[in-house]
């Protein structure tokens, strides 16, 4: 049943006109500068942490499969702060909020999806790398090639994309009620969803269908591939072998517990159980604390990433090193 004030959009002009308002924390007005600080920071250090990632793989001449990887991740999360936090950070600015309009809207909730879910399927392929290589060692060259990691990658990508695509032109067909005031620092799912004027569950279909396919069938075959891997180690006897093993998984499950846990726990339920303070809690979290998390985790227990940012640093003291002789030559010369 349609609720009351409901808006039908029976032509393109409407939803061309039509505005949304983000809310954002306009609850939280007495804290409203302590917040667009910390957003600011956390943001500034995510995009530092997560260009600093890609740009050692990138100009690494020979990078390993993993890496390859870790680099698309880098990508997919500077592009994810970037389509967020801009517009949190205005509707912090703004005392009741900022608006946005429905193309903009739609826009934004389409790329947020494809590249959550990018991520997603990301870790999937990331999980095979750990898989073929603990549990394949000899074939691992040949099975993990270049060609078959680039394929891997834009699967990932389109996969998303659509799965996106479909999900956003289903939510965005729903007629909404006029208030239009969109509870959320950003035009998610769930809070969308929320000013849909039906009582039914029918609008909540493509999210569950979405969910499947993003979140819970990739879950699935990195919790496989893990199984694989804990089968495979358990025919180990050396105890270093095992650690050594283990520990070239454990940055992959941190972030696959971090992305899915928060993902879960917003989109895996019923409408009826839509919370907006929490909900804007946990869409902080992996919205701007979680990809912060990241080029900690991997710089940390990453070796690699490790050897290769220690390269960059002593390429960058030997070039400033240059820098000033080069600056005291042309001092001596000058004074003769």
């Amino acid at each position: 049943m349609p609720c009351e004030g409901c808006m039908e959009r029976d032509n393109m002009s409407t939803g061309a006109t039509m505005e949304f308002l983000l809310l954002g924390f306009s609850e939280l007005l007495c804290l409203r500068v302590l917040l667009f600080l910390f957003f600011l920071i956390v943001h500034l250090v995510t995009l530092a942490g997560n260009m600093m990632v890609f740009m050692a793989v990138v100009m690494e001449p020979s990078r390993p499969p993993m890496l390859f990887f870790l680099c698309q991740l880098s990508a997919i999360e500077l592009c994810y702060t970037l389509v967020i936090v801009p517009k949190a950070l205005l509707s912090l600015i703004v005392v009741d909020g900022s608006t946005i309009s429905f193309i903009g809207c739609a826009a934004q909730m389409h790329l947020f999806v494809t590249l959550g879910g990018a991520e997603c399927f990301l870790l999937v392929a990331m999980s095979y790398d750990r898989y073929v290589a603990i549990c394949q060692p000899l074939h691992y060259v040949v099975v993990m090639s270049e060609g078959f990691c680039l394929r891997l990658a834009v699967v990932c990508c389109l996969g998303a994309f659509a799965v996106a695509l479909g999900l956003t032109v289903a939510v965005f067909r729903l007629p909404f009620c006029h208030s239009r005031r969109i509870n959320h620092f950003f035009c998610d799912v769930p809070a969308v969803l929320h000013l849909a004027c039906t009582q039914s569950y029918t609008p909540e279909l493509p999210l569950l269908a979405a969910c499947v396919l993003l979140l819970l069938l990739p879950f699935l075959l990195i919790l496989t591939s893990y199984t694989c891997i804990a089968a495979a180690l358990l025919h180990v006897t050396s105890s270093v072998g095992k650690g050594k093993a283990f520990s070239t998984c454990v940055s992959h499950l941190a972030i696959t517990l971090l992305h899915y846990g928060s993902a879960t726990f917003i989109y895996i339920r019923p409408k009826s159980s839509y919370s907006p303070a929490r909900d804007k809690v946990v869409s902080l979290v992996y919205t701007n604390i979680t990809p912060l998390l990241y080029p900690l985790i991997y710089s940390l227990r990453n070796k690699e990433i490790r050897g290769i940012l220690r390269k960059m640093l002593r390429r960058k003291k030997i070039a400033q090193l240059s820098c000033d002789i080069i600056r005291v030559e042309m001092c001596v010369c000058g004074k003769f």
